[in-house]
């Protein structure tokens, strides 16, 4: 038998993960010269792409066609996807072992970080990342309700995730009756009586996280007055100062946007949509056990020693009456079995994608890549430089021989470990399936797609 990497003995690595960082990770491997490679990709669910599919926006369907590129890597005959596969219920760490000379971990970041105030938890308190996945019709949410028979939400932060939120709330019926969002949240967002969102930002326009696009956007909605007030709209004596040592386009940009929303004026749309700058909820407040109102306070910017622009409390307070609130301030990842987790920062425990003991040793064979890796952070596209950095480091890793020892490395064995574990797994072409009977309901509705929204129904379209 060969060195590893050679013909007759390829570098097999097991995937974790089938959002844009597993399949940038896989790109990055096959643009490898003189490197023979098999990849196994798992999911939980049956169907891949993760946030592509299950956290862009409805109304983007131009993001979406990422897809295509990974579409090419699955199809590189050394690939192989084994959805409806739960690391740590039907695969664990000692399996790859067994089976891969390494293995890596590009889970994401799926829940969102907590506000830490009084009456987070009361009923009409949600996460966004609840929201988002419960309208792009996740299974794992697609049983959720959220009471759009209130008429004013608060959606805490300000980027391009709460922007997805607040747009998708404000849209009329026939907007999104062009995009792909799930059957059921369609025809609740119908019936929705929302008539005030209010976008709530800790820091000034000039910190906004959106990006001009997202600004942009809202501003042309057919049934959605946009406004923010002159005060608020103009960046603080911190952000000046910020924005004069460190150019940036696309700062100039959404700064630009929100002072031209403030000229406006409300011109008798059903909906408002209002941004708030340097306000920080203190408390949500509820009767029987219902959000009903969110306090906040009112903050002023500085610039801290290390020259990035922050906020502080001023004492200043105020409520705003409100039914739904909405929190969208960062998002974390989660522990998974067997691989070193940092709980304050949600990631896994890595230097440049090589996982460490809690020590800082590099474990050999275990590495990480995407949101679970570096945190959430950047973009679908930032990913891919985020795969690229961690397969270097396993190829150089591979060269020092530095990886896991399997005895089982015939592609047949893990097929058939997986098989008996789970009789349900879904292979990449079983995903064309459910991929082609999604589109062709799509088409006869006159729509984008129609999606499953439970694994059940997948598998029957499977004939299972």
């Amino acid at each position: 038998m060969g060195a590893i990497g050679s013909v007759g003995n390829p570098l097999r690595v097991g995937i974790i993960g089938s959002g844009p960082a597993g399949f940038y990770t896989v790109s990055n491997f096959f643009k490898q010269k003189g490197l023979n490679v098999e990849l196994d990709m798992f999911d939980r669910l049956p169907t891949p792409f993760g946030l592509v599919r299950a956290g862009v926006a409805p109304d983007h369907q131009k993001d979406k066609s990422v897809t295509r590129a990974y579409d090419k890597s699955a199809s590189n005959p050394n690939f192989r996807f084994f959805g409806n596969v739960e690391y740590g219920r039907d695969l664990y760490m000692d399996d790859l072992k067994r089976h891969y000379h390494q293995a890596i971990f590009t889970t994401g970041a799926p829940v969102d970080r907590d506000l830490g105030i009084p009456g987070e938890n009361l009923t009409g308190s949600h996460s966004a990342t609840e929201f988002v996945a419960w309208y792009n019709g996740h299974p794992d949410f697609a049983d959720r309700s959220f009471d759009l028979s209130q008429e004013s939400v608060a959606i805490v932060g300000i980027g391009n995730v709460a922007m997805d939120v607040a747009r998708i709330l404000c849209k009329t019926h026939e907007e999104l009756l062009q995009t792909d969002i799930a059957d059921y949240a369609l025809a609740a967002l119908k019936q929705s009586k929302v008539k005030n969102v209010y976008l709530l930002g800790r820091r000034g326009p000039a910190q906004a996280a959106f990006t001009p696009q997202e600004i942009v956007e809202v501003g042309e909605l057919l049934d959605a007055d946009v406004t923010v007030s002159p005060e608020e709209a103009s960046p603080d004596a911190a952000s000046l100062l910020s924005i004069q040592a460190n150019p940036d386009k696309n700062v100039d940009k959404n700064v630009a946007a929100i002072a031209d929303y403030s000229t406006r004026g409300q011109t008798g749309k059903s909906r408002l949509l209002t941004f708030r700058f340097l306000v920080s909820p203190t408390e949500i407040t509820g009767r029987d056990g219902r959000v009903e109102a969110i306090k906040l306070v009112k903050n002023e910017g500085y610039q801290a020693d290390d020259g990035s622009v922050r906020a502080r409390a001023t004492g200043v307070e105020e409520e705003i009456k409100v039914g739904l609130v909405f929190r969208s301030v960062g998002y974390r990842g989660i522990a998974l079995p067997d691989v070193p987790f940092n709980d304050s920062w949600g990631t896994i425990r890595n230097e440049k994608g090589r996982v460490q003991s809690e020590g800082g040793d590099n474990l050999p064979g275990v590495y990480t890549a995407g949101w679970i890796k570096r945190g959430p952070s950047g973009v679908i596209g930032t990913n891919k430089t985020c795969a690229n950095e961690t397969v270097n480091c396993m190829v150089e890793d591979l060269a020092a021989g530095s990886h896991f020892n399997p005895t089982e490395t015939a592609p047949a064995s893990v097929e058939s470990l997986i098989r008996g574990r789970q009789p349900k797994a879904v292979t990449y072409e079983d995903w064309k399936k459910i991929d082609q009977a999604e589109l062709a309901n799509g088409e006869d509705a006159g729509r984008p797609r129609l999606k499953f929204t439970n694994i059940d129904d997948m598998l029957a379209a499977l004939g299972r």
